[in-house]
């Protein structure tokens, strides 16, 4: 089953809304992963279940234990809080097929080293061609906020940026759902 892997210390919540339905829509399985609970994911996994249970309902199945079983796919999980925790859980677990979701640039190393697809919340599109090349700019920008030259570290999200990531996540999925 195709799967998303999403670095939710990072996605803003615009965001998770966009994944959500898409998720939803299509059928994927999601690991929406975190240092906190994410109530919106919580209550999209709880309302996608009672619509899969309701579906089944209509199509003949009467068995409770079966019904209860029946369950969505979208999983919030919860990891301790520190340095890199969610992203070590998504490195170690992402499998193919799938697409990860990150702002985190040594994140989307870590796993375009695995051939895993990454986009990030502009919907840029991380590959093994440019990513050492985003690593190096990550890294320049970083030390230029560390001596202050620069004080901001990425531009507020606007409906163009929005837009620009609902774009990417379609076609991207669509180029890897097509491959399977």
């Amino acid at each position: 089953m195709f799967t998303l892997y999403i670095d939710a210390d990072s996605c803003p919540k615009n965001l998770r809304v966009i994944l959500l339905r898409c998720i939803t829509k299509n059928g994927y399985r999601a690991f929406f992963v975190s240092d906190r609970p994410l109530k919106d994911v919580q209550l999209a996994k709880q309302e996608q279940t009672a619509l899969l249970r309701k579906k089944a309902k209509q199509e003949g199945v009467t068995d409770a234990l079966v019904l209860r079983s029946i369950q969505s796919e979208i999983e919030s999980v919860v990891v301790d809080s520190g340095m890199d925790s969610a992203d070590d859980w998504i490195v170690e677990n992402a499998e193919l097929p799938c697409l990860a979701i990150t702002h985190d640039i040594p994140l989307a190393a870590r796993l375009v080293e695995r051939d895993i697809p990454v986009i990030d919340d502009r919907g840029g599109i991380y590959n093994k061609e440019n990513m050492a090349n985003r690593l190096s700019v990550r890294n320049v920008m970083t030390e230029f906020r560390e001596m202050g030259i620069f004080s901001q570290k990425n531009k507020p999200m606007g409906p163009k940026e929005v837009k620009a990531f609902s774009d990417s996540l379609n076609s991207l999925l669509h180029i890897l759902t097509v491959k399977q």
